[in-house]
C-alpha cells in the first residue's frame, strides 16, 4: 500500500509574488533602450558630433567677440534641441514599432509606472544633453586662446544655465508627448516638426495672427531661454505654448495608452 504524497508549495513562488521593479530600475531600463536600438545609438552619436561641430564652427568662423563660454553654451543647444526630442519620441514609439509593448506591459502591468519611467528617462536625457553641451562649450573656451588670438571669456550666468536646462527638458518631454499620442515613429516625428512650422508660417504671413507666434510657437517662446534672458511675460508665453504642444498631447496620449488594447 502506497502513501500518496502532496508536493509542498511552500517554497514555490507564485507568478504574482515577485516584487514589482522599482521606478528607478524602470527608468534605468528606459534609458538603456535609448542606446540599445540602432536608431537610438546613431541619433545619440549625431547629437554628440553636431554639438562638437557647433563649437568648432563658432571657434573658427565666429567673430572674436562672440567666442565666449556663454555663446558656446548657447550655440550647442541648437542640435540638442532639434535631435533629442526625436529620441524622446522613439523612447515611446519603439515599443510599438518593435512590437515589445505587450512584453513590457506584461512584465509591468501597471502601465502608469512604465509611462512615468519614460518621462523620467526623457528628463534625464535632457539634463545629460545640457551637461554634454557644457563640457563641449568649456572645451571651446579653453581652446580659444590656443587656436586664436582672442583670450578666453569664461563668463556664464546662472540664469542662462538654469533656463537652458528647463528648455531642453521641456523639448524632450514634448517629443515624448507626441510619441504617446501618436504611437508611430514616422508620424510623430513628421508632425513634431511640421505643425509648429505651420503655426510659424501662418503667424508670420497673416498680420492679424502675429500673436500666435508669441504665444503658441514653442520655438519662439523658448528662444530667449537659451541666452538666459527670459523674464516677466515670457514665462507666461512659455507656459501657454507648452500647454498646447506638451501638456495636452501628453495627457491625451497617457489616457490612450492606459485604455487601449495592447496587441
Amino acid at each position: 500500500m502506497s502513501t500518496a504524497t502532496v508536493p509542498s508549495t511552500a517554497s514555490t513562488p507564485s507568478p504574482g509574488s515577485a516584487p514589482a521593479p522599482s521606478l528607478l530600475r524602470l527608468t534605468r531600463v528606459e534609458l538603456r533602450k535609448t542606446s540599445d536600438t540602432r536608431a537610438g545609438f546613431w541619433l545619440l552619436l549625431v547629437v554628440g558630433l553636431t554639438t562638437v561641430a557647433a563649437v568648432a564652427l563658432l571657434l573658427f568662423a565666429g567673430d572674436e567677440q562672440d567666442r565666449t563660454l556663454a555663446n558656446f553654451f548657447a550655440i550647442t543647444q541648437l542640435p540638442i534641441s532639434l535631435l533629442l526630442p526625436v529620441l524622446g519620441i522613439l523612447l515611446v514609439t519603439s515599443e510599438w514599432s518593435q512590437r515589445t509593448a505587450m512584453t513590457t506591459f506584461a512584465l509591468v502591468p501597471a502601465r502608469s509606472r512604465v509611462l512615468t519611467a519614460k518621462v523620467l528617462a526623457a528628463t534625464v536625457l535632457g539634463v545629460l544633453g545640457v551637461a554634454a553641451a557644457a563640457v563641449a562649450s568649456a572645451l571651446g573656451a579653453l581652446l580659444t586662446p590656443v587656436l586664436t588670438s582672442h583670450s578666453a571669456d569664461w563668463s556664464l550666468s546662472g540664469a542662462q544655465v538654469g533656463q537652458v536646462l528647463v528648455a531642453q527638458v521641456v523639448t524632450v518631454l514634448v517629443g515624448v508627448a507626441f510619441g504617446m499620442l501618436l504611437l508611430s515613429s514616422p508620424l510623430a516625428i513628421v508632425l513634431y516638426f511640421v505643425l509648429p512650422t505651420v503655426v510659424t508660417v501662418v503667424s508670420n504671413t497673416v498680420g492679424s495672427l502675429t500673436w500666435m507666434r508669441d504665444w503658441l510657437d514653442l520655438g519662439t517662446t523658448l528662444a530667449p531661454m537659451y541666452d538666459g534672458t527670459l523674464d516677466g511675460q515670457g514665462w507666461a508665453q512659455v507656459a501657454t505654448s507648452l500647454a498646447l504642444w506638451g501638456v495636452v498631447p501628453l495627457v491625451a496620449g497617457w489616457v490612450r495608452i492606459e485604455r487601449s488594447e495592447i496587441g
